[in-house]
C-alpha cells in the first residue's frame, strides 16, 4: 500500500534539500566570484554610471539572492513525483552555471559586450526555467523573482558601463584604460 507523505515528512524533505542546495549555490557563487572582481586597474579606470550602487551592496544582494535561489531549488527538488521536476532543475542548472560566467567575462576578460551577452542569456534562460519551475512549485518561482529583477538591473548597469566607456575594452599591458580627450 502506498501512502502520501505526512506534512512532517514533507517539511523534513524540504529541509534536507535546503541544507544541501543553499550551501551549494553559495559555494558556486563564491567560486565564480573568485574568477575576477572589481579590484583591478581596468575597472578602477572606468567611468561609473549614475546607477552604480556602492560596492558593498553587491555582496549583500548576491548573498541574499543565493539563499533565495537555494531555497527555491530545495522546494523544487523536494517535490518528488511532480511532473516536470527534473526538467525544471536541469533548466535552472544550465541557467545558473552559464550566468556565473559573467564575473569571469566582465572582470576577468574585461569584455563588457560579452558580459552583456551573458546577462541576456541569463535573463532568457531564467524566464524559461521559471516557466518550468512554476509548474512544479509556485512558491519556488516567486522566490526567484528578486533574482530576475537583479539580473535585469545588472544588464542595464552593464549596458550603462558600455555607454559610459565606449573604449572600455581597450587596455594597455598593465590593464589600465587609456583615454585621450581632445
Amino acid at each position: 500500500m502506498r501512502a502520501l507523505a505526512s506534512p512532517q515528512q514533507l517539511r523534513a524533505s524540504v529541509l534536507r534539500w535546503a541544507l544541501f542546495m543553499v550551501p551549494l549555490v553559495l559555494l558556486i557563487g563564491f567560486a565564480a566570484g573568485q574568477l575576477g572582481g572589481p579590484d583591478t586597474a581596468w575597472f578602477a579606470g572606468l567611468e561609473k554610471p549614475a546607477i552604480y550602487p556602492p560596492p558593498m551592496v553587491f555582496g549583500i544582494v548576491w548573498s541574499v539572492l543565493f539563499v533565495l535561489i537555494g531555497l527555491a531549488l530545495a522546494l523544487v527538488g523536494s517535490a518528488w513525483g511532480a511532473p516536470g521536476r527534473t526538467l525544471a532543475l536541469i533548466a535552472f542548472g544550465f541557467h545558473f552555471l552559464g550566468t556565473q560566467a559573467w564575473t569571469l567575462v566582465f572582470f576577468g576578460l574585461q569584455d563588457m559586450q560579452a558580459g552583456l551577452g551573458v546577462l541576456a542569456y541569463g535573463i532568457a534562460s531564467l524566464l524559461i526555467a521559471l516557466a518550468l519551475i512554476v509548474r512544479v512549485r509556485r512558491l519556488a518561482a516567486l522566490l526567484l523573482l528578486p533574482y530576475l529583477a537583479w539580473l535585469i538591473f545588472a544588464a542595464v548597469l552593464n549596458y550603462q558601463f558600455i555607454i559610459a566607456n565606449p573604449d572600455g575594452s581597450s587596455r594597455g599591458d598593465d590593464g589600465a584604460v587609456t583615454r585621450v580627450k581632445l
